[in-house]
């Protein structure tokens, strides 16, 4: 990407619109690779039924279907949904068969309640406000048995003005009833990423997990 690309990015908000314009114009934001944590936490699960939340370009939506799970893919960018949905043609179309492309606002669409076996938010910030009854959402769309995978950006490792944009693994925890929720994983991991210039930086990611007991 372009320095005057890098800065038309900078310069874009964080709405339905805003995201349009940053996928269109870039060829492509992300790695068409599946998310380390969700690679990480899911790679032993039994396929199922999946949420992924805020799908983009749809690496993360494919490698679970690519691993016999029925994904319902959700983001609110149809350009991201038509660019994720030929790549997947293209790469997997076994495992583009088992993905439901869903365009959808998640600040205010309600997934069906107990429907997914996982749901998986990686790196979904919002201001607080927005976020909390997001995530609300989203474990209840969680079925019995089933996990909740919160991933977000450490605030720390990241040069940013927003810091009510940025929420910890254990300030999700504590939105969950004990009574009906076993955290299993809420900590910072470190890991490194591809800057923009293609060197490797060392970043943090905060993950929570948690499985419904009913």
């Amino acid at each position: 990407m372009d320095d005057d690309a890098h800065r038309r990015h900078a310069e874009l908000g964080f709405d339905e619109a805003s995201w349009e314009e940053r996928y269109r114009i870039a060829p492509a934001l992300w790695s068409g690779r599946a998310n380390p944590q969700l690679v990480t936490e899911a790679a032993d699960l039994p396929p199922g039924r999946a949420l992924d939340a805020g799908s983009g370009e749809g690496g993360d939506a494919l490698w679970l279907a690519g691993r016999g799970w029925q994904v319902t893919a959700a983001d609110f960018s149809t350009v991201a949904l038509a660019r994720a949905a030929a790549a997947a043609e293209r790469l997997d179309p076994g495992a583009a068969g088992r993905v439901e492309w869903v365009h959808a606002d998640l600040t205010r669409w309600t997934p069906p309640a107990g429907a997914f076996d996982l749901v998986s938010a990686q790196y979904f910030h919002l201001p607080a406000a927005d976020r909390d009854p997001v995530f609300a959402r989203l474990a209840a769309a969680v079925a019995p048995g089933g996990s909740l995978l919160v991933v977000g950006h450490v605030a720390s490792e990241l040069h940013t003005g927003m810091p009510e944009m940025f929420f910890t693994a254990q300030q999700v925890a504590a939105t969950l009833d004990p009574g009906v929720w076993d955290v299993v994983v809420c900590e910072d991991r470190a890991r490194t990423a591809s800057g923009p210039a293609g060197h490797e930086l060392p970043v943090a990611d905060t993950v929570l997990r948690a499985v419904r007991r009913r």
